[in-house]
């Protein structure tokens, strides 16, 4: 079992940038595929990035290619979602994932959540 914990949302002016960690606890953190997932007011939590155990293989949402980076440290137990150009339509609580069998775009593939944290992009 893995525990994680969100931090690094906040408020931010389009076209800025923000850096968001997750940190993991419990076992050796190198056996889960991690993702990141949003969530906008009203609408459904959808997928942001995601990244293979290794970290060797990347995966984003249309939405966010080549404006965000994921990335992760085994050593640390950390995953990293670098955001960068800013829109306001990426306002959104963030949520760290991960799940011990493959990385995946559906959220239903993952096992473990943190509690999210949150980003508001102003015009």
């Amino acid at each position: 079992q893995v525990q994680l914990v969100e931090s690094g949302g906040g408020l931010v002016q389009a076209g800025g940038s923000l850096r968001l960690s997750c940190a993991a606890s419990g076992r050796t953190f190198s056996i889960y595929a991690a993702g990141w997932f949003r969530q906008a007011p009203g609408k459904e939590r959808e997928f942001v990035a995601a990244i293979t155990k290794s970290g060797g293989i990347t995966y984003y949402a249309d939405s966010v290619k080549g404006r965000f980076t994921i990335s992760r440290d085994n050593a640390l137990k950390t995953v990293t979602l670098q955001m960068n150009s800013l829109k306001p339509e990426d306002t959104a609580v963030y949520y760290c994932a991960a799940n011990p069998r493959r990385t995946s775009q559906n959220q239903r593939d993952y096992d473990y959540w943190g509690q999210g944290t949150q980003v508001t992009v102003s015009s």
